[in-house]
């Protein structure tokens, strides 16, 4: 047999493999979980998960070496191996679909998200393969089997159960609100143009630049004032809910699971009204733009406060920072309309 036949021999099973896993990954990534009217043992899915991860690891591992020097593998240990790594993929894609959204759609989402990425990384490697000398190891290979490497192991960070999940949330919102508030902060603190290192005076020299369109006025500076505290607000309201779902976060019944789900989906509507609000902020200020995501800023986060006050994280504590935060909303939202509507 030529080597060319060999390769061309080859190349089959691998391209069926890297058109089954690709099926494989859009499915998981766009399909529903199968709910199970039985007992559902958390503990055990993630061991057989993990189990299952593991395995994917380890075909990918040997598919890499049997391909990174010669000889060519032949075309029966080619159907063996992809045959392999397809059952690996299949188990852990099946494994995956054990999880019911009852244990809830927070866990679920962040469980299908690093299941696609390790399907992705696998079928890149197939990829890979397909596509360079099939008798050398190439770096685009080496990076692509530690590419799959780093998809499993982040199996090992997963949140365990749909609390721990919220929670993952929850610090990806108070992170994007934080750097939006630093962010306004840094150009408050600057000199009186913000854009000073973007915008160049004329070459000429002609005209010193007054463009009152890169400053802030000092009307523009006042109503920044209640903005900022709006949205240092916003950073306190999903601190305080952190701790809140840290401290009474319930995942035994699964209306308290199906709670803390709805706590997660509103809190992510916070960093961008946070982020429409800082962005309209910078000059030329738009006073009515800026009213509009004051006030839209203002209604999401009494809908998330009432929300958390009806939710099974708030006790009698965490009611007494719920009703601060709302007058602290109200205040802030008035005082901001009150000074837009000044001397207009």
């Amino acid at each position: 047999m030529s080597a060319d036949n060999s390769e061309g021999n080859v190349c089959v099973p691998l391209r069926n493999l890297l058109n089954s896993i690709q099926c494989i990954r859009d499915r998981v990534r766009d399909g529903e979980s199968n709910e199970s009217d039985g007992a559902f043992n958390l503990s055990n899915f993630w061991d057989t998960l993990n189990q299952a991860v593991k395995a994917v690891s380890q075909e990918a591992t040997k598919l890499s070496l049997a391909f990174s020097k010669p000889p060519l593998p032949s075309q029966q240990d080619g159907e063996k191996l992809t045959e392999s790594i397809m059952k690996s993929v299949l188990t852990l894609s099946t494994v995956y679909y054990w999880l019911p959204k009852s244990q809830g759609v927070s866990l679920r989402r962040q469980v299908r998200d690093a299941t696609v990425e390790v399907l992705e990384g696998v079928a890149q490697l197939v990829e890979v393969i397909l596509s360079t000398p099939l008798q050398s190891l190439t770096q685009e290979q080496l990076t692509s089997t530690g590419g799959v490497w780093s998809a499993c192991d982040q199996f090992e960070q997963l949140p365990r159960d749909n609390k721990a999940a919220v929670l993952v949330v929850l610090a990806e919102q108070i992170g994007v609100v934080k750097d939006a508030i630093e962010e306004i902060e840094q150009a408050l603190s600057e000199p009186q143009d913000p854009f000073n290192d973007i915008l160049d005076d004329d070459e000429d020299g002609e005209e010193p630049r007054g463009n009152q369109d890169t400053y802030w006025s000092e009307k523009d500076r006042r109503v920044i004032g209640p903005c900022q505290g709006l949205m240092k607000a916003s950073a306190a309201c999903l601190r305080k809910l952190t701790s809140a779902v840290r401290a009474n976060g319930d995942v035994t019944t699964s209306q308290n699971v199906a709670q803390l789900d709805d706590l997660a989906d509103i809190s992510k509507d916070i960093s961008p009204g946070v982020d429409d609000l800082a962005l309209c902020l910078y000059p030329p200020m738009d006073y009515s733009g800026v009213e509009s995501n004051v006030s839209k800023l203002a209604v999401l986060l009494k809908k998330v406060l009432g929300i958390i006050r009806s939710s099974h994280v708030c006790g009698e504590s965490e009611l007494t920072w719920v009703q601060f935060l709302e007058g602290a909303v109200e205040h802030n939202l008035q005082k901001a309309k009150d000074l837009i509507q000044q001397d207009s």
